[in-house]
């Protein structure tokens, strides 16, 4: 599939304790299908308005950059511009970025493993910066899909018994999270 023919990912989160994410694991490998381990490190350079990062997947043993133009928290639309690089490339991408002026920097690995369920794409993580968490998402092509992905997305969270985050909720952490930083 063309990167730019489905580029706006409709995305929620939620974040719950160890028990939780145990839980909904077993839920998944019982009820999902298995779309495989995921695990990441993953570079944030922080800017004011949207989210850049270079990501080595380490489980599929290939690179990407990704350019969301929202930052997490404004919304659970991310119209977004991906590509895939080299691994070898991750280092030079990082270094790139930095001599262009994005020198605030966030390294953070993320041990991912993502199942798709009732249309929906899930991705049960752990990191030290995030702690347990889910990603539910849905690409779409454009706008007018977004209203049917926000309910499928919210339907699903229901049956799973996850608590979405609100945008509030989600740009007070990341405010948090990149002051830490």
């Amino acid at each position: 599939m063309d990167n730019l023919e489905k580029n706006i990912e409709i995305e929620f989160r939620s974040m719950f304790d160890e028990n939780k994410y145990k839980e909904l694991e077993e839920i998944l490998k019982a009820q999902a299908k298995d779309l495989g381990e995921d695990n990441k490190n993953v570079y944030f350079f922080i800017l004011s308005d949207k989210l850049l990062k270079v990501s080595d997947n380490i489980s599929k043993k290939s690179a990407k950059i990704t350019l969301k133009l929202e930052k997490i928290g404004q919304g659970s639309a991310f119209k977004e511009i991906e590509f895939p690089v080299d691994k070898a490339s991750v280092p030079v991408a990082i270094e790139l970025f930095k001599q262009l002026g994005y020198t605030h920097v966030i390294e953070s690995f993320q041990q991912r493993h993502n199942y798709l369920l009732d249309g929906v794409e899930l991705s049960l993580k752990y990191s030290k910066d995030w702690g347990y968490h889910l990603e539910l998402e849905i690409m779409v092509k454009n706008e007018s899909e977004r209203e049917e992905a926000e309910f499928k997305i919210k339907e699903l969270a229901q049956k799973l018994d996850v608590k979405l985050m609100s945008n509030n909720e989600l740009a007070e952490f990341v405010k948090r999270f990149e002051a830490k930083k």
